[in-house]
């Protein structure tokens, strides 16, 4: 795997190292040793997936409160997506700051949002479908998100959702 830093400390973008032949590709997709020596914390304790039937649905921004924040390994197995981690962590240099990659099934690249980011994700596609890795059991009553497009974050979609829950419509602009 290639571990890629961002502007942000704790998120990272992680690609595939595949080895191919005339049988096809394998790569490693996930090493607790390797999350680890890049400082990661392991995402092994729960896994999730989301099926999104059109394009322009987003999901988000979710995280999870204290004393239980779980980072995420999100990956695009179907499809391709937009995908965003907003720092959340008052004591970051990177405060309310941004990142987001374009995970793409084909690429089978991957984004990891550590703790105290919160994470969403704009469908590029008709029928993406996103796994979740989770480094935390989900808690509802530390389940948490704030607005898709609050102006704190500026975060630049590339498009206006066409579909989105009325929770995550409905979440508040972010207080500090």
């Amino acid at each position: 795997m290639i571990f890629r830093t961002t502007k942000i400390a704790g998120v990272m973008e992680i690609e595939l190292e595949p080895r191919t032949d005339k049988r096809g590709m394998f790569a490693r997709a996930y090493c607790e040793d390797e999350f680890r020596a890049h400082g990661l914390n392991p995402v092994g304790i729960q896994c999730n997936i989301s099926s999104n039937n059109k394009r322009h649905t987003l999901r988000g921004l979710h995280y999870q409160a204290d004393p239980a924040p779980e980072a995420k390994l999100v990956r695009c197995i179907a499809g391709r997506v937009f995908d965003v981690a907003v720092d959340l962590r008052k004591d970051s240099p990177t405060f309310l700051g941004w990142v987001s990659v374009e995970l793409d099934a084909g690429r089978g690249n991957m984004l990891y949002v550590g703790e105290g980011c919160a994470h969403g994700f704009l469908t590029l596609a008709d029928g993406a479908t996103v796994f979740y890795q989770m480094g935390a059991p989900y808690q509802p009553e530390l389940a948490r998100g704030v607005r898709w497009n609050d102006p704190r974050f500026a975060i630049a979609w590339p498009a206006e959702p066409a579909a989105i829950s009325e929770r995550d419509a409905g979440f508040p602009d972010f207080r500090t």
